[in-house]
């Protein structure tokens, strides 16, 4: 097919966007080059993304790839309105022997060809960032800021910096080498080498509904870069906004003398679960999955032909051991509750608390105390309707609904979840954080451990459910951190201390458990954020993920080096 982009264009447009990536990884400093305000991307660019998405509706989205044996949808966003979209449902005998048919060509393209291509599929996806930011909205329950922040250029800065992994790390060997060792009196043995980065075969990136950009980009970008075909899996209710990138991947490779066919989209039919049939399919060599525990060790157990990354859930912690900020810690703690209405993989669940209190900048606070003030602080910042409405977002399904509802019978209630009405969509399920009182008494948990009563906050509570627990100690806050990351895992940890010994303690258990860790946030950071090219999102260490996004090893195994040797 007649190349309409020609490496020498994507070099001359790309090339100085990948050589600042490379260095930020290196340097893990600040950096972006995907505008986080909406007014970045022009004046008529929110009502052109909102007529873009507009005209998506009650269509049928078409993508011209090989296999469709039929249609099929059925979205339906968090705020109410059915999106009336129809996918093309593919049959993957057919699709998955296309995805290969353009893999020699886009391996024989190399390392920088390959990640210069995925930039200007980001490119043109950043400047489509407002109808994105709709899909991810109408999708995934999230607020329209954040959408168009994590769906977008977070999102983008997720992509850019696996193709800057996936690039160093091909080209951490060279491309060829002469050998020469010798002999003595004879002449030296001289062999010409070439190593060429070898793609391992077909992807298989498995959605998850909450953040389908941001937890997808990194595995979908990273295959594609180390030579790998992409079949994009989205869930079932957040298929668009997956399905608009396959769609700007297929015009990129397509115009730049590429197999479009390299990416391709796998809609299901409503019940029809086809992550299990495809993830064993022996053509799948790659599976990137982000969602439950119950699936993700079912994809590490049975699809053994391919490598599996996953990210899937733990029981996040905070532990308030002391602090010289109080109202700082109150308020950034009421925020990491409240964004985007606990439905992050990141956001705290369990905040142990001393029973006899903590040392403060404001005075000695009992455990009642802070828990007390904590829902305050969470009560005065959801206090006004349009600014919940902001934070908080849509609750993305009836399964959060349900969990929240049952607060209540799981321990005392130190603030009770209330529904607040969306002025713009009257159907949005849009309800406050609860926190929970817990007893966490040494005796509790180490019960719980051998088998002995269940208790709530020992595993994860996914959605706007926190647990204000009760310790004996600072030390047993520390071995119940211990024991919560070591067996359901921690995306983040978070602690809270002015003394130097308990932070050293602190550290100790989450270097020991691979676990990342905040410290004394109080400011405009909070602990579930991560910044792309600075931050590793989860270690791979511990039962939430066996992956980090994004670090060498999250790339390196997506592809083999072969080498080919001949006789100088």
């Amino acid at each position: 097919m007649a190349a309409q982009l020609s490496p020498q264009q994507l070099a001359e447009k790309h090339r100085p966007t990948l050589d600042r990536a490379l260095e930020t990884i290196g340097s893990r400093g600040y950096w972006s080059p995907h505008p986080e305000h909406p007014k970045a991307y022009g004046e008529s660019a929110p009502a052109d993304g909102l007529a873009a998405f507009d005209a998506l509706r009650d269509t049928r989205f078409e993508l011209d790839q090989p296999g469709t044996d039929g249609w099929t949808g059925g979205e339906v966003s968090p705020y109410g309105p059915a999106l009336g979209i129809e996918y093309p449902h593919a049959d993957p005998d057919v699709l998955l022997p296309a995805l290969r048919a353009g893999m020699g060509a886009w391996r024989a393209a190399g390392p920088e060809t390959r990640a210069l291509v995925c930039l200007e599929i980001l490119a043109r996806i950043s400047a489509r960032t407002h109808e994105f930011a709709q899909a991810v909205m109408h999708t995934s329950g999230q607020a329209f800021m954040m959408a168009f922040q994590a769906g977008g250029p977070h999102a983008q800065d997720r992509g850019l910096e696996a193709v800057a992994y996936a690039y160093q790390e091909q080209t951490r060997t060279p491309a060829s080498a002469a050998w020469s060792k010798p002999q003595g009196k004879r002449g030296p043995l001289e062999l010409a080498k070439t190593f060429t980065a070898v793609p391992r075969g077909v992807a298989l990136l498995i959605g998850c509904n909450t953040f389908p950009t941001w937890n997808g980009y990194p595995g979908l970008f990273a295959s594609l870069a180390t030579g790998n075909p992409v079949l994009v899996k989205p869930h079932p209710r957040a298929v668009l906004p997956l399905a608009l990138t396959v769609r700007v991947a297929r015009e990129v490779l397509a115009e730049a003398g590429f197999d479009p066919n390299l990416v391709a989209l796998a809609v299901e039919r409503p019940g029809e679960g086809i992550a299990k049939t495809l993830a064993v399919r022996p053509e799948i060599r790659i599976i990137d999955y982000t969602g439950s525990t119950a699936f993700g060790d079912w994809l590490e157990t049975h699809a053994r032909q391919a490598q599996v990354y996953t990210e899937k859930a733990g029981v996040n912690t905070v532990l308030v051991d002391s602090t010289d900020d109080y109202q700082g810690m109150l308020a950034n703690l009421a925020f990491s509750l409240s964004l985007y209405s606990g439905q992050m993989c990141t956001t705290p669940q369990n905040l142990l608390i001393p029973r006899g209190g903590i040392a403060t900048d404001a005075g000695e606070k009992a455990y009642e105390e802070v828990v007390a003030d904590l829902a305050g602080a969470v009560a005065g910042l959801l206090g006004d309707d349009a600014r919940a409405n902001a934070l908080l977002g849509a609750l993305v399904n009836p399964d959060v609904k349900a969990r929240l509802e049952a607060a209540d019978t799981l321990g005392e209630t130190a603030l009770a979840s209330r529904e607040i009405a969306h002025p713009d969509f009257p159907d949005a399920v849009v309800r406050t954080p609860a926190i929970v009182k817990a007893d966490g008494a040494r005796k509790v948990w180490e019960r719980a451990g051998e088998g002995g009563e269940e208790v709530a906050y020992l595993t994860e509570c996914f959605g706007p459910v926190s647990f204000a627990v009760a310790v004996d100690s600072t030390e047993d806050a520390l071995e119940l951190l211990r024991r919560t990351v070591r067996h359901q895992g921690a995306m983040t940890v978070g602690a809270y201390t002015t003394s130097p010994e308990t932070e050293r303690a602190i550290e100790e258990v989450c270097l020991e458990e691979s676990a990342q860790l905040s410290l004394n946030l109080t400011g405009g950071v909070y602990v579930n954020q991560t910044a792309a090219f600075s931050d590793f999102h989860g270690s791979g260490g511990n039962p939430a993920a066996n992956a980090a996004l994004c670090d060498a090893a999250f790339v390196a195994n997506r592809f083999r080096t072969v080498e080919v040797r001949r006789q100088a």
